[in-house]
């Protein structure tokens, strides 16, 4: 790797953590010795990047720095082309259309000896979509998780009864063959699992959920740690 490259790498691996990370962790992730890690933070702080910390205690990236906004690397390009890739095969005409919109964006902005990685990438996925996926457009209940609003629909059992569902959304989950709402059910007083192509009726409540997106979506997890592991 260059030297310059790495320099790069050093600020992305510092902003993607919320702790401080050590040298000897930066060595290891980018394959040299800490001594040239202490030399290249160094030569990070003479050219004014705000990092703070010390040798044996770790170095964070202060808030509010970023990189301009297309400096990726291969790695990195066919990452985004492959997540990209994958949603353009979604039913929600929004997603799929901003996936698209991703893709010319990046095409047109990057350097032209890093296209090829778009034009010609070495990843690809297969269309994840199923049977059930095709018929969903997902709009409305993106807009309910984003806004903090209340989701009600008429469900369908597994065994074939249906009922009257108000949930508080938390996020949508994608396999190659469903598409999961998780959401707290007011039904049930808890955590549930609906599987989109039950659910019929769909309406968003003008009623907000019952606290803060962020701390509903904190009781999913520990809720997701404790029942699922």
């Amino acid at each position: 790797m260059r030297p310059t490259n790495r320099l790069f790498q050093i600020i992305q691996i510092l902003r993607r953590s919320s702790r401080p990370v050590t040298a000897a962790d930066l060595a290891d992730e980018l394959e040299v010795s800490k001594r040239t890690i202490y030399r290249d933070i160094a030569e990070l702080m003479s050219q004014r990047v705000p990092i703070e910390g010390e040798a044996g205690f770790g170095y964070v990236l202060s808030e509010g720095y970023d990189l301009p906004p297309l400096m990726l690397t291969a790695d990195e390009i066919e990452a985004v082309f492959l997540g990209a890739r994958w949603v353009t095969g979604l039913a929600d005409k929004a997603l799929s259309n901003a996936a698209h919109d991703v893709i010319a964006k990046i095409s047109a902005a990057i350097p032209e000896h890093l296209r090829c990685f778009i034009s010609e990438p070495s990843v690809g996925s297969k269309p994840p979509i199923g049977e059930e996926i095709e018929l969903l457009d997902t709009s409305l209940i993106r807009s309910a998780i984003r806004t903090g609003h209340k989701l009600q629909f008429r469900y369908r059992r597994e065994d074939g009864q249906h009922s009257k569902r108000t949930v508080w959304p938390v996020l949508l989950g994608y396999s190659d063959a469903n598409c999961i709402l998780i959401a707290w059910c007011e039904l049930r007083g808890d955590f549930r699992h609906f599987c989109l192509s039950r659910m019929k009726e769909t309406v968003m409540l003008p009623e907000p959920i019952g606290l803060r997106k962020s701390k509903l979506r904190k009781n999913y997890l520990s809720w997701r740690e404790k029942n699922l592991g």
